[in-house]
C-alpha cells in the first residue's frame, strides 16, 4: 500500500494596496523550482491588472476580478483549489483591500489534498503606520501574518510607529529583497487557522472589524482606451489625479500605451501622493489587446466618474495642441 501524497500548501500572499504582493509573486515565479505552482489572483475591480504582470507562461494562474476575495469566494474556495489544473502548491494574492480572515476559515474545508499554509503580508516601510492607522483591512492583514515582508525600504526606513507595530505581532519580519520562495512556502509556526480565527472575535475587540466588512467610502473605477494615449495628457492625468485625491488614492494601477511607442507598453502605479516611474514592459502581456491602455484606481470618498472624465478632458487638450 503506498503512502498518500503530501498534502499541497496554500500560502495566501496578503498586504494593503501597493504593498509590492504583485513584484514579490512575480520573482517567485521566475524561479524554474516553482514552475509548477498554481496562483489565484484576486483583484478590486472590474479589470485585472495584477494576472498580466506576474502571467509567466509556466504556471496555472485563475483571476478573480470585480471583488474582493474575502467577501467574494469563501464557501467556494475550496472547490476553486480542488477544480485547479495539477499543480503542486498555490498561491493566494489577495486584493489589497482583502481581510485574511474568511480565506483562512475557506481554507479549513480544503481536505486532505491540500493543507493551509503561512499568511505572508507585506508592510510598505514609507506609510505602513499610516496605513495602519487609516484602514481596518491592513491592521487585520497583520494581525493574522505568520510572517512579515516588509518592502519599499529603499525608498525609506521603517518609523518608530511602524517597528513598534511590527514588533508587537512577534512573528518573523523580512525584507523584501531577502524574501524567497522557500519563504512563503516554509511551514507556519503560527497557531493553526482555526486558533487564529477564534482570538479574532467577529465583532473585533480594539482596531478590529467583522470579518469581511472594509471601511466606508471605498469604491473602484477603470479608465480603459482601445488606442493609445499622447503622453502628455497621461503624464498631466497622473499629475493631477495625485493632485487633487491626495490620500483618497489608495492606488492607482495600470499598463497603458503611448501614442509615441505604441510597441512598448508601460506599467503605471501611483500610491497617495507617491508615482512610481513610468516602467516598460519586457513585452505585450499575454491576451492584453495591443494598443490598449487600462488602468485601475482605487479610491476612498471620490467620485467613480471622475477619473474618466480627467484623462478625457486631457486627452482632448493635447487633440488641439
Amino acid at each position: 500500500m503506498t503512502d498518500p501524497a503530501p498534502a499541497r500548501p496554500v500560502t495566501v500572499v496578503t498586504g494593503f494596496l501597493g504593498a509590492g504582493k504583485t513584484t514579490l509573486i512575480g520573482r517567485v515565479l521566475r524561479d524554474p523550482a516553482f514552475a509548477r505552482c498554481a496562483v489565484i489572483v484576486n483583484e478590486f475591480g472590474e479589470v485585472g491588472i495584477d494576472h498580466a504582470l506576474i502571467a509567466t507562461g509556466t504556471e496555472t494562474l485563475l483571476t478573480l476580478a470585480n471583488g474582493c476575495l474575502c467577501c467574494r469566494v469563501q464557501g467556494s474556495l475550496a472547490d476553486t483549489i480542488a477544480g485547479l489544473p495539477e499543480h503542486d502548491r498555490v498561491l493566494i494574492e489577495t486584493s489589497g483591500l482583502a481581510d485574511p480572515g474568511p480565506i483562512l476559515a475557506a481554507l479549513l474545508d480544503l481536505g486532505p489534498s491540500h493543507a493551509a499554509g503561512a499568511v505572508v503580508t507585506l508592510v510598505p516601510a514609507p506609510d505602513g503606520a499610516a496605513l495602519l492607522a487609516r484602514h481596518v483591512e491592513a491592521r487585520r492583514q497583520l494581525a493574522l501574518a505568520d510572517r512579515i515582508v516588509l518592502t519599499k525600504t529603499d525608498l525609506a526606513a521603517p518609523g518608530p510607529a511602524l517597528t513598534e507595530a511590527l514588533a508587537a505581532t512577534l512573528v518573523p519580519v523580512t525584507l523584501a529583497g531577502a524574501a524567497d520562495a522557500a519563504l512563503l512556502f516554509a511551514p507556519s509556526e503560527a497557531p493553526p487557522p482555526a486558533a487564529r480565527l477564534a482570538a479574532l472575535a467577529p465583532s473585533g475587540p480594539g482596531p478590529f472589524a467583522p470579518r469581511g466588512r472594509h471601511g466606508a467610502g471605498l469604491g473602484s473605477a477603470v479608465v480603459a482606451r482601445a488606442r493609445p494615449i499622447p503622453g502628455a495628457a497621461l503624464s498631466l492625468f497622473v499629475e493631477t489625479l495625485i493632485a487633487q485625491a491626495g490620500p483618497k488614492l489608495l492606488r492607482l494601477k495600470g499598463i497603458v500605451t503611448l501614442a509615441e511607442a505604441p510597441d512598448r507598453p508601460l506599467l503605471i502605479q501611483a500610491v497617495g501622493h507617491r508615482a512610481a516611474p513610468a516602467e516598460p514592459l519586457p513585452a505585450q502581456p499575454p491576451d492584453w489587446p495591443k494598443g490598449a491602455s487600462r488602468l485601475v484606481v482605487i479610491y476612498q470618498d471620490m467620485p467613480r466618474w471622475f477619473p474618466d472624465r480627467l484623462l478625457s478632458a486631457l486627452e482632448a487638450e493635447a487633440g488641439e495642441a
